[in-house]
């Protein structure tokens, strides 16, 4: 159960017009807003300073989107936070991760089914997802094989954007969104994955 409550959407602040379409188009591509936007609504400047990062992320990312959700995924995984596993697992869906990909994400570095460049991006975002991190030389150097110093900021952002949101939703134990929650009950659970405290 959430140890802060959202604030309804009607009562989300402005945002101003330019960061407020783009929020739109991002929360329409998702399908809806989550809680941790709208109980970080609270503070609106904060909301306004994360939903800009968000959305600049999202809207001009240059990786492929599968690949993008498979490293939120486990970065998410390594943090432990149930409630952005549930998230990330339901943006595999939506970004086309197959689903025999999706049941493999826990095993990614002994399945065939991933390249070595996902492997690549998927160890650095499991090992920076971790506390204490546990990204080594050699992690970086494989992943330089693979992807150019601009794509590494980029991904280094995404398990950087979801370190920031893994602590924010554990922290305050964010309710989960009927959407993510179906996705994870029906693709995760089978893993060991519960909603724990992030059900209602």
């Amino acid at each position: 159960m959430a140890r802060l409550e959202p604030l309804p959407v009607r009562a989300l602040p402005d945002l101003g017009p330019e960061l407020e379409a783009k929020f739109k188009k991002m929360a329409s591509e998702v399908g809806f807003i989550p809680n941790s936007f709208r109980t970080m609504a609270r503070r609106p400047e904060q909301l306004k300073a994360f939903a800009n990062l968000c959305v600049t992320m999202y809207l001009t990312s240059t990786l492929p989107r599968d690949l993008v959700a498979m490293v939120s995924q486990l970065a998410s995984l390594a943090s432990g936070c149930r409630y952005c596993q549930a998230h990330t697992f339901d943006d595999m869906k939506m970004s086309g991760v197959s689903k025999q990909k999706q049941d493999a994400i826990w095993t990614f570095e002994t399945s065939p089914l991933f390249t070595e460049k996902e492997k690549a991006a998927m160890r650095v975002a499991l090992g920076g997802g971790a506390a204490p991190n546990a990204v080594t030389d050699e992690d970086v150097e494989v992943l330089k094989q693979h992807f150019s110093d601009d794509e590494i900021v980029e991904i280094v952002g995404w398990i950087s954007l979801f370190g920031y949101l893994n602590r924010w939703n554990d922290t305050l134990a964010t309710t989960l969104e009927d959407q993510p929650k179906s996705a994870a009950v029906n693709g995760l659970a089978q893993q060991g994955w519960e909603a724990g405290k992030h059900a209602e």
